[in-house]
């Protein structure tokens, strides 16, 4: 049984063909942000349907970096990459590629790679945050990703972690996301994220945002792990070892809830395994 699975994010999207389990071919490719949705669409499309020349698709799973009204299987928006507003991208995939399709955040399918491929196996519960350009989360229990009453659960990248804090792009002040993520890094201190995480004294700075952000997931759903995606979450020991010890300095004394913040097993292609994941929701209906 062959799977396609995308992943399409702010910076990059990536797309996959799994046989079974196993990744037998990927391609990806950065953003072009001036060609917006179509520019996208028509590259995804592309690529997919070259691969069917030889590969017969079952199904399609699909990540999009941006809320996602899942029941009604319609992008919401995405403040990265213009185009995307109450765009039915599910309707659209089914359509050109003749298969059968379902969609969700990235964060929350990043969480069912994770938990299912990744960092998260053998734990009853974990938070998945995505730290890339922009923040996400995607909360996994028992089996299965907590979705909320309206599909918007996991967005932890807009509570607001500092209230006197700079502008965000939704409109509020001092969030998460506009504190912590790539995009306002790079903006606001002139180098790439990727160079920030080699400075330690940034780093010592900048844990403390991020733990802010993080007490609030350990304290609210005391996940059993909490598993850390995106191009930041790949600066290794130079991230995790001053967070760790700024969440304990950060979390209540009286709490005994549990500090185990680890890297995505999966890299890059967590969001590709949670997209293959998703499609078992196809076979259960």
């Amino acid at each position: 049984m062959n799977t396609l699975a995308i992943d399409i994010g702010g910076t990059k999207f990536s797309i996959a063909a799994f046989d079974g389990d196993r990744m037998i071919r990927r391609e990806s490719d950065s953003t072009d942000r001036e060609g917006g949705r179509d520019w996208m669409l028509a590259r995804i499309v592309g690529i997919a349907r070259d691969w069917q020349r030889e590969l017969k698709f079952d199904s399609c799973g699909i990540g999009f970096g941006g809320p996602v009204d899942f029941a009604e299987q319609r992008v919401f928006r995405s403040t990265h990459v213009g185009g995307w507003g109450d765009f039915p991208l599910r309707d659209e995939l089914q359509r050109t590629l003749g298969l059968p399709a379902i969609m969700d955040n990235d964060a929350n399918v990043g969480a069912l790679g994770e938990a299912r491929y990744g960092a998260g196996r053998g734990y009853t519960s974990i938070f998945y945050m995505t730290l890339s350009t922009g923040i996400g989360g995607g909360i996994y229990i028992d089996g299965r990703i907590w979705r909320g009453a309206d599909s918007y659960a996991g967005e932890l990248g807009h509570l607001t972690i500092r209230p006197d804090g700079p502008l965000c792009l939704c409109g509020a002040y001092g969030c998460f996301e506009r504190m912590c993520s790539g995009l306002w890094l790079e903006r606001d201190h002139g180098r790439s994220a990727k160079e920030l995480m080699r400075d330690a004294e940034f780093v010592r700075r900048y844990v403390v945002d991020l733990a802010l952000g993080l007490k609030a997931c350990i304290m609210l759903l005391n996940p059993a792990r909490i598993v850390i995606g995106g191009g930041i979450g790949k600066a290794g020991d130079a991230l995790f070892v001053p967070l760790r010890d700024e969440l304990r300095r950060r979390i209540t004394d009286w709490s005994a809830a549990r500090i185990d913040v680890v890297p995505a097993e999966l890299a890059d292609d967590s969001v590709l395994y949670g997209a293959l994941a998703l499609t078992g929701e196809l076979r259960a209906k």
